[in-house]
């Protein structure tokens, strides 16, 4: 079970590199990209994984541009090299850790993609992120770092090029591995995941970055949070216990804005330019036929799929995750552009009374 990792000094267990240090089937270790103007008029978001313990790994591009959101995605058998990043099309190449990193989709049906990252500022370890079942399994232990950044390179958009400068192209990537549900759906047992309350807001202003998150269960008691601002020079400000007041488009779950208000007095005033429906046949977990890690077979599998953002079918449930790029404004004036990310699957005291429920 030697790889090409055997050959480098970066073992943490007594195996080698093929065998990780649990034997949970849904250990996972994942890249995920944004890329967006400072407008509304596309966003673009992109993951890559590996699941050792499954023997797959995979990756998808996703873009919402008009009325339409369209989607390729790629899986083969992982094998032994997990240097080799490359799912069909899709690769990852990480140029200098840390700071610039290249991401590819070779022309596939009309899109393209050759882009390379250079953060702006350095990359944040956010808190641990754990979910627990109601009889006691751990469900989700993950670790997570953030950075926010530009890109560089150029964008084919359904035959159209679009080119990609540093100076109007912005976003934020992470980088997470641990345990979360992957692959096949397991039987439910005593019982499955239940709600998740989440909010995550990644903003980029011209000289810093300011990060929000809550973790909630039906009552609003708080398992995770976080609330800081990042800047170029490294310097971490806390900014205290983060508050949210989320608005939603009548009859739906969809986040049309919020205010996050901070422990320490800072507020932030949050406008979503356009929603990417990130739940939708990227592997997210709600297509019975794709998701993360699942086996597509012992050959690559790409396919691209096209949707209607107008549509009913675009939400498969109530709550499910929506990545929105959104514009954040700050007390005192100050404009920033990132992202928003939402899942509020389940009731939740301050919004929602039942799982069907909406705004």
């Amino acid at each position: 079970m030697l790889s090409p990792l055997d050959d480098l000094p970066v073992h943490q267990v007594a195996e080698t590199m093929a065998t990780v240090g649990t034997t949970d089937r849904n250990f996972y270790d994942r890249y995920y990209f944004n890329l967006h103007g400072c407008d509304d008029s596309f966003f673009l978001a992109a993951g890559l994984g590996q699941y050792p313990n499954l023997g797959v790994t995979d990756a998808f591009l996703a873009v919402a541009h008009g009325e339409q959101q369209s989607v390729i995605r790629a899986s083969r058998p992982l094998g032994l090299d997990r240097l080799d990043t490359r799912v069909g099309p899709l690769f990852v190449e990480v140029l200098e850790g840390l700071k610039r990193v290249r991401l590819v989709c070779e022309e596939t049906e009309g899109f393209a993609l050759d882009v390379t990252w250079e953060g702006a500022i350095p990359a944040y370890e956010e808190p641990r992120m754990i979910m627990t079942a109601a009889h006691g399994r751990q469900l989700m232990n993950t670790m997570r770092f953030l950075q926010t950044g530009s890109w560089t390179g150029t964008l084919v958009l359904d035959g159209r090029e679009v080119a990609v400068t540093p100076d109007r192209f912005w976003g934020n990537r992470d980088r997470s591995w641990g345990v979360r549900p992957v692959g096949e759906a397991e039987p439910a047992g005593i019982g499955g995941m239940g709600v998740f309350f989440w909010n995550y807001v990644v903003a980029r202003f011209d000289d810093h970055t300011l990060v929000y998150m809550a973790q909630e269960d039906e009552h609003g008691r708080r398992s995770m949070e976080e609330g800081v601002r990042l800047r170029p020079d490294g310097s971490v400000e806390h900014l205290g216990r983060p508050e949210h007041s989320l608005r939603f488009a009548p009859g739906t779950r969809l986040l049309t804005g919020a205010t996050i208000s901070f422990g320490g007095g800072e507020k932030l005033e949050c406008e979503v330019l356009r929603p990417l429906h990130i739940a939708k046949q990227t592997g997210y977990g709600f297509d019975s036929d794709w998701r993360h890690g699942m086996y597509q077979g012992p050959e690559l599998v790409v396919q691209r799929h096209d949707m209607s953002t107008t549509g009913p079918d675009i939400v498969p449930i109530p709550g499910a995750i929506v990545d929105n790029v959104a514009r954040f404004t700050t007390a005192d004036g100050a404009v920033g552009y990132g992202l928003f990310e939402v899942m509020t699957m389940g009731p939740h005291a301050q919004y929602f009374s039942a799982w069907d429920d909406t705004a």
